[in-house]
């Protein structure tokens, strides 16, 4: 059983009712968890229509202000942990950049071995795949990931993409604490899956799936003015975790 949260803020122009309730309907071990981060818009609304048509595959968990992704996400896969101990849980973008027929490929690889525990997308740019990103975007990314790979130790491409699958057993050993960053979070998860065991087992149980579809929908919801935060966050972050880092 898979549980995928799915944190919205204002996302009723880009939430696809269509493509969630057909996967709902042809994906029946997929149970979606929908997290209002305190919109404005008429996002939960539209949830609660798809819920009216999916039943008990779709639910809606309301916060009552906006406390930005990582909260969002934190507060989503805690109440799926609460309701079903096997199995995996998981985020996944509400925009769908990553299509929703991704989570058989990550799952797949998840289930191909066992040690992969923590299952996570790549927006890797090659033959054979369609990775379409504006060009600042992109580099601003790359040099994102490289500090990230950086500050980890490890070689990981794409820390930051939304579309992550993780044990959980795994799940509710690192997700139990508040993040430092509201946007940096899967940073944080990472270097908690470390504190939780050795590195090596740590690199095995972390696997990187190349995605063979992402594309940027609308403008990034990281407003420009916390760009300049992002250093003094890695650091923040290198810091709190640098024993096991």
């Amino acid at each position: 059983m898979l549980t995928l949260v799915i944190p919205c803020f204002n996302e009723a122009d880009r939430l696809d009712q269509g493509s969630f309730i057909e996967f709902s309907e042809q994906n029946p071990n997929v149970t979606f968890l929908f997290v209002d981060d305190g919109s404005t818009d008429t996002t939960a609304a539209m949830v609660s229509s798809m819920i009216m048509q999916a039943g008990s595959r779709m639910s809606l968990l309301r916060l009552p202000e906006n406390r930005g992704k990582a909260e969002a996400v934190r507060s989503g896969v805690l109440r799926a942990l609460a309701e079903e101990s096997e199995g995996y849980v998981g985020y996944w973008d509400a925009d769908l950049a990553t299509p929703l027929d991704a989570i058989h490929d990550l799952m797949g690889a998840a289930l191909a071995v066992p040690a992969r525990r923590f299952v996570c997308g790549s927006r890797i740019r090659r033959m054979g795949a369609r990775i379409e990103r504006r060009w600042l975007r992109h580099y601003f990314g790359r040099v994102v990931a490289t500090a990230a790979s950086t500050l980890l130790n490890l070689p990981f491409y794409d820390t930051q993409c939304g579309a992550k699958l993780i044990a959980r057993d795994l799940a509710a050993q690192i997700f139990g604490q508040p993040f430092i960053s509201r946007w940096l979070f899967d940073l944080e998860l990472i270097a908690r899956t470390i504190e939780t065991m050795d590195r090596p087992e740590a690199c095995r149980t972390i696997y990187e799936v190349p995605l063979r579809e992402w594309r940027d929908i609308g403008e990034s919801k990281i407003k420009l003015s916390y760009l300049p935060r992002i250093p003094y966050e890695l650091f923040r972050i290198r810091r709190v975790y640098r024993h096991s880092l």
